[in-house]
C-alpha cells in the first residue's frame, strides 16, 4: 500500500493541478484543485484503491505527461500482480480518440504485456502483431512474440519471428533458430519420420554451425542408420565446440568407435582422455571400455588413478561399490553403511546448473526452466558434481 500511495499521490496531484490550471481563462494561470481531486484523494487515503483509480482516470486529460504517468501506473500494478487494474488503465488510454499514434502504440504494447502476465496469450499475440503491422515498437514486439511462441511450443512461428530479430543479446537469433529446428526435429523423431528429422537437424546446423544439440541429433540419426563413422564425427564436433557436454555423449561416442572396429583409434582416444580434466561420467565410460578391452584389473587401475587425480563424491561411491562387490566373501556391514551414506549424499546433489541464473536440477534442459535462456544449463563439474 505504501508504494502505491506514494505513486498515486503525484498522479492525483498532476490530474488535479491540470484540471485546475485549465479552469482559468485564456492567458490566465489558475492553480486550483477540483472537488474530484479531493474525492479521489479521500478514497486513496482510505485504501479504496479501485474507487480512487476510477476518479483519477476520469479526471485525467489526454496530455502527453498524463499519458506517461498512467502508463507508469499501469506498469506498477502489473509488477504488483494486480493485472486487472493494469488492464483497466491501459484499455482506458487506448479508448481515447485523440491519443497520438506513438502514445497509442505504447498503450497497446503495455496492454499486450498485461495480457501476457494474465496468461491471455492469444490476446497478447494479436496486439503484438498489430504493433508489427503498424511498424511501431518492432524489436520489443518481436521479442515478446517469441516468448509467446516458446511458451506455446509453436516452433515454426518462432523460427519466422527469430529470423527478423537483430543479432544481439544473450542468445543470438542464429542460436535460437537452431534450437527451434532441433525442437521440430525431436517432434519428427517422435512421429518416426527420420527423413524429416534429418532435414531439420541439417537446417539447425546451417543456422548455427556450433550448435551441439544439432550435432547430437545428427549423431543419433547416423547411429540408427548404422553410419558409425558419421556419428563419431558428430560427437567429436560436440566435444570441440562444447566440451562441458562430453559427459552427455561419451558413452554413445565410445560405442560408435567400437562399432567402427578400429581398436587402435579407440585406445588412442582413451590415452587422449587419460590426461584431461574429465568428469566422472567420462571416467566411468572409459573404465567400462577398458574392462571390455583389457580386463578388470586394467579398468580398476585406470579408475583409481583418475579418482586420485579428480576426486568426486560420485567417483568415491563407485569405488566403494566396486570394492564392496570384490569382497563378496568377507564381512561387509561397514562397507554397506558407507555405501548407503554415499548414496544418500550423492542422490541429494543436483547434477546440472544454469550458468545464467543458477538454476539447479537433475537433468539437462536445453532451455533453462528458471531464466528460459537457451544452452545455459551444463553439468556440474567438481567434487560434488561430475
Amino acid at each position: 500500500m505504501i508504494e502505491l500511495l506514494w505513486f498515486l499521490l503525484p498522479v492525483a496531484a498532476a490530474s488535479g493541478w491540470w484540471l485546475g490550471r485549465r479552469s482559468g481563462g485564456p492567458g490566465q494561470l489558475r492553480v486550483a484543485y477540483s472537488p474530484e481531486y479531493f474525492k479521489g484523494l479521500n478514497f486513496l487515503l482510505n485504501e479504496q484503491q479501485d474507487e480512487a483509480l476510477e476518479v483519477f482516470l476520469r479526471m485525467a486529460e489526454v496530455d502527453s505527461e498524463v499519458v506517461e504517468t498512467h502508463l507508469a501506473l499501469g506498469n506498477l500494478f502489473r509488477r504488483r500482480g494486480e493485472v486487472d487494474r493494469a488492464i483497466r488503465i491501459h484499455q482506458n488510454l487506448m479508448a481515447r480518440p485523440n491519443l497520438g499514434r506513438q502514445e497509442r502504440a505504447h498503450a497497446i504494447f503495455e496492454l499486450a504485456r498485461d495480457y501476457m502476465k494474465a496468461g491471455l496469450l492469444d490476446r497478447s499475440e494479436k496486439l503484438f502483431r498489430e504493433l508489427l503491422d503498424s511498424g511501431l515498437e518492432t524489436d520489443e514486439a518481436l521479442r515478446n512474440l517469441l516468448d509467446i511462441y516458446e511458451r506455446e511450443k509453436e516452433w515454426t512461428n518462432a523460427v519466422a519471428v527469430a529470423q527478423k530479430l537483430p543479432r544481439k543479446g544473450s542468445n543470438t537469433s542464429a542460436e535460437l533458430i537452431a534450437h527451434y529446428y532441433c525442437e521440430l526435429g525431436e517432434l519428427a523423431l517422435q512421429k518416426g519420420d527420420e527423413a524429416e528429422a534429418q532435414r531439420l537437424a541439417k537446417k539447425a546446423s546451417e543456422a548455427d554451425s556450433d550448435c551441439s544439440r544439432a550435432s547430437m541429433l545428427e549423431a543419433r540419426l547416423a547411429t540408427a542408420q548404422g553410419k558409425h563413422r558419421v556419428a563419431v564425427r558428430c560427437y567429436r564436433r560436440i566435444e570441440q565446440h562444447d566440451p562441458e557436454l562430453l559427459p552427455e555423449v561419451i558413452e554413445p561416442l565410445l560405442d560408435s568407435m567400437l562399432l567402427e572396429d578400429d581398436r587402435a583409434a579407440v585406445l588412442s582416444y582413451v590415452e587422449e582422455l587419460r590426461d584431461r580434466h574429465n568428469s566422472f561420467t567420462v571416467v566411468r565410460a572409459v573404465t567400462d571400455l577398458l574392462r571390455k578391452l583389457d580386463g578388470d584389473e586394467a579398468a580398476r587401475r585406470f579408475f583409481r588413478e583418475q579418482l586420485l587425480k579428480r576426486p568426486s563424491l560420485r567417483g568415491l561411491r563407485e569405488w566403494v561399490r566396486a570394492e564392496y562387490e570384490r569382497q563378496a566373501d568377507k564381512p561387509r556391514e561397514d562397507a554397506q553403511v558407507v555405501l548407503d551414506l554415499l548414496n544418500r549424499v550423492v542422490d541429494s546433489k543436483p547434477s546440472y546448473h544454469c550458468k545464467q541464473c543458477g538454476f539447479k536440477g537433475q537433468m539437462l534442459h536445453w532451455q533453462c526452466p528458471g531464466c528460459r535462456t537457451w544452452n545455459s544449463v551444463k553439468p556440474i563439474i567438481g567434487v560434488e558434481g561430475e
